[in-house]
C-alpha cells in the first residue's frame, strides 16, 4: 500500500479541479522556477511530493520532445550547469533533441 493512501481521504469534484494554474502555463515559464517559486506555487499540490530537481527533469524531457526553438534551446542552456547531475543529463539529452530536429 502507498505510504500516502494513510493519510487519504474521501475526495470529492473539487479535489479533481484545476490548481494552481498549471493548466495554462507555459513550460517554458515552469521551468524558468527557482526551487522556493516550486515550492511556493505547488504548496498542498501532490507534484510538490516530486521535488524540484524531479520537476526540471520531467520538464527537460518535455522541451526536448517540443517542436524545435531558439526560445527552448536558451531555456534549456540556462540550467546546462545545474546541481544536480540528473538535470544536467536530462537537459543535455533536450538539447540533443532540439538541435537534431532542426
Amino acid at each position: 500500500m502507498c505510504p500516502w493512501n494513510r493519510f487519504a481521504q474521501t475526495a470529492t469534484l473539487a479535489d479533481f479541479g484545476v490548481r494552481n494554474g498549471l493548466d495554462s502555463a507555459r513550460l517554458l515559464d515552469l521551468f524558468a522556477w527557482g526551487e522556493a517559486d516550486f515550492n511556493e506555487r505547488l504548496t498542498g499540490s501532490p507534484i510538490r511530493r516530486i521535488g524540484h530537481e524531479r520537476w526540471l527533469r520531467n520538464i527537460a524531457v518535455a522541451l526536448g520532445n517540443a517542436t524545435p526553438s531558439p526560445e527552448i534551446e536558451a531555456a534549456l542552456g540556462t540550467q546546462l550547469n545545474h546541481p544536480s547531475a540528473l538535470v544536467r543529463e536530462h537537459v543535455a539529452w533536450a538539447l540533443r533533441q532540439q538541435e537534431s530536429a532542426r
